[in-house]
């Protein structure tokens, strides 16, 4: 183990991954996305140079393009989203198409030449912790072939989860440069009757997961006054610090905590635990854990029953995540609720979500995973149901304005089936 600056840290590790025929560097993303790093070769452009920068960036949290730090960089990752879309769309990006749990597996096989780590301050006996991003790393920390450096950021809080010592790293840093926050923003009208709908098929002492955006704010909020509880989720965020004050929660898994300070001042709570993503995503896991209930979203459900969370007007936007993970996870829990939450309509109520049929290619889950479908209309609850009834039972949730145009669409689609 060698401490330099950060500055004398980052050239030394530029040195193993740049330079005439570059290399490839594990960065972890999510609230762990080493800011200071960015900071220092957006700065020096010339300290990126060839660079892939591997990881799982994670659209609405993660907002950098991080090949855009070079001109001759590239990377490489498992979501698009708008915020790198130029560069997926000039080849710069390589998405890999993978669910969270695959995401680990790629990690822990892909060439890699270097790896960054931002970690909490050693403890007591030594250790330091992954801290707020927990998931994926401890798949490259496991490797013996990788050369790791290790961000100790004094902003950062430890946890109870996957920690190892200093010795581990072949160089060490310190920085006190903020932490990425995260906020989904406040629920719109539709799913703060959402929410409600939500409550109302989770049975008590179930546990919870819920994927990013406005769906997992929706499934915490609606919990409130409740007792009992667990969650096994990929992500934690904001709303938890309520359950935990209203004593709802018993106990946290989780593998990654985006939110703000407020979030992780309550971290070191003893009902929360940190878990990689072999562990939080993996369906064997998940399948043992009683009364599961799997909340997240997608762009638009067909009358099949289909999801789409990934394609909008043919462009790739999005990735698979967690999201059929915890789908498959919940449908195999004994009591489990496997729920996919999406508003029944956008643009103002002028394009409905729920649509006749996906467009060819926009398949992210398949009908057979799809358990529940829930908008501010109600609940269409599609396990065992044949297909008229599931479509009938979809166009029962969709906006009153588009129901009589997706009533007639499936009535000369049954036909030709």
């Amino acid at each position: 183990m060698i401490r330099l600056s950060i500055d004398q840290a980052v050239e030394q590790l530029a040195c193993k991954v740049s330079g005439e025929h570059g290399g490839r560097l594990f960065v972890p993303f999510g609230p762990g996305e080493p800011l200071a790093l960015k900071t220092i070769l957006g700065a020096t452009r010339d300290l990126a140079g060839r660079m892939c920068f591997v990881g799982a960036p994670i659209p609405g949290i993660n907002r950098t393009d991080w090949s855009s730090l070079s001109d001759t960089a590239t990377s490489e990752g498992t979501f698009v989203s708008a915020d790198w879309r130029a560069a997926f769309e000039a080849g710069r990006f390589t998405l890999r198409p993978l669910t969270w749990f695959q995401t680990f597996g790629w990690l822990a096989a892909t060439p890699l030449d270097a790896a960054v780590f931002q970690v909490s301050p050693p403890g007591l006996d030594g250790q330091v912790t992954l801290s707020v991003a927990s998931d994926l790393a401890p798949a490259v920390m496991r490797r013996a072939d990788v050369f790791k450096l290790a961000i100790v950021n004094h902003n950062l809080p430890a946890v109870n989860g996957p920690a190892w010592p200093l010795e581990a790293f072949d160089l060490v840093c310190e920085t006190d440069h903020p932490v990425l926050d995260y906020d989904a923003g406040d629920l719109d009208p539709a799913f703060e009757v959402i929410a409600g709908h939500i409550a109302a098929a989770t049975p008590e002492g179930a546990s919870l997961q819920f994927g990013v955006g406005k769906a997992g704010v929706a499934a915490l909020k609606g919990l409130k006054g409740r007792k009992g509880l667990k969650i096994h989720s990929g992500m934690v965020t904001d709303p938890l610090v309520d359950l935990l004050d209203e004593d709802a929660v018993d106990s946290v898994v989780t593998g990654l905590a985006a939110g703000t300070a407020r979030l992780r001042e309550r971290l070191g709570d003893a009902r929360i635990r940190f878990e990689a993503s072999d562990h939080t995503h993996d369906i064997r896991v998940l399948a043992a854990i009683p009364r599961l209930v799997a909340v997240n979203s997608a762009l638009e459900i067909d009358l099949f029953g289909q999801a789409n969370a990934e394609f909008q007007n043919g462009r790739q936007i999005s990735g698979v995540g967690g999201l059929t993970d915890f789908l498959r996870g919940a449908r195999l829990s004994e009591g489990g609720v496997p729920i996919i939450a999406l508003p029944a309509s956008a643009k103002g109520g002028s394009i409905s979500r729920i649509v006749p049929r996906l467009s060819p290619g926009c398949v992210t889950v398949p009908r057979a995973d799809v358990g529940l479908v829930i908008t501010e209309h109600g609940v269409a609850d599609l396990r065992g149901l044949g297909l008229d009834e599931r479509a009938r039972t979809l166009i029962g949730v969709a906006s009153p304005t588009h129901r009589d145009e997706l009533s007639n669409a499936w009535d000369e689609m049954r036909r030709g089936l």
